[in-house]
């Protein structure tokens, strides 16, 4: 269920996968382009609910003096406690898919596009319109995640595989592949053209 006025596109995917390349094709393209990780981070230091839930639980530790969020101790906290991380998504996903509501109608030009790992997790699917799974073969993504993270093979595979996949959707999926070969300006006009 999207806004009336609003096509809301999500663009997904692995980590590694290359899902910011395409978002920044569109964001050059003049679309606008809603990146969830970056957005997270910020609600996370500015909303009043998130905050008052968070300090609730954890104690007023988890921000700093200036009233920003204090990354270290919240990373600490759920580290290794999947409860812990629980509550956190359970606090901050509900925020930011009103963030993107807000946020999409606001938008001029349609559609919209939303950049999420998060997709299901966040129980953003009943907002989009359609659904754009960006895919890299997986020696691929985890040798750009080591170059981009300064990451053990070790440590990118963990992350690789603590990330849920979803193989289907009930929303329309076009796939865009982004293996380093393929040039990805080709497919994603393409699927701009048969979406406006």
């Amino acid at each position: 269920m999207t806004s009336d006025n609003a096509t809301i596109i999500a663009i997904t995917g692995g980590i590694g996968a290359g899902k910011s390349v395409v978002a920044t094709l569109l964001l050059n393209a003049g679309y606008s382009v809603y990146d969830c990780d970056s957005k997270a981070k910020i609600l996370m230091s500015t909303s009043p609910v998130i905050r008052k839930a968070l300090t609730h639980r954890f104690g007023h530790s988890v921000y700093n003096h200036d009233n920003t969020l204090n990354r270290q101790v919240l990373s600490d906290i759920i580290f290794n406690d999947n409860d812990a991380l629980a509550f956190v998504n359970s606090v901050v996903h509900p925020v930011v898919r009103d963030d993107i509501a807000s946020w999409s109608i606001e938008q001029e030009r349609q559609p919209v596009f939303v950049e999420t790992a998060l997709l299901k997790e966040g129980n953003m699917e009943h907002m989009m319109t359609q659904v754009w799974n960006v895919t890299a073969p997986m020696e691929v993504r985890i040798n750009r995640v080591m170059k981009r993270n300064n990451a053990s093979r070790e440590q990118v595979e963990r992350r690789i595989r603590a990330q849920s996949t979803y193989s289907s959707y009930t929303l329309p999926v076009h796939n865009i592949i982004n293996d380093g070969i393929s040039p990805i300006l080709p497919q994603v006009m393409k699927l701009l053209s048969i979406t406006n």
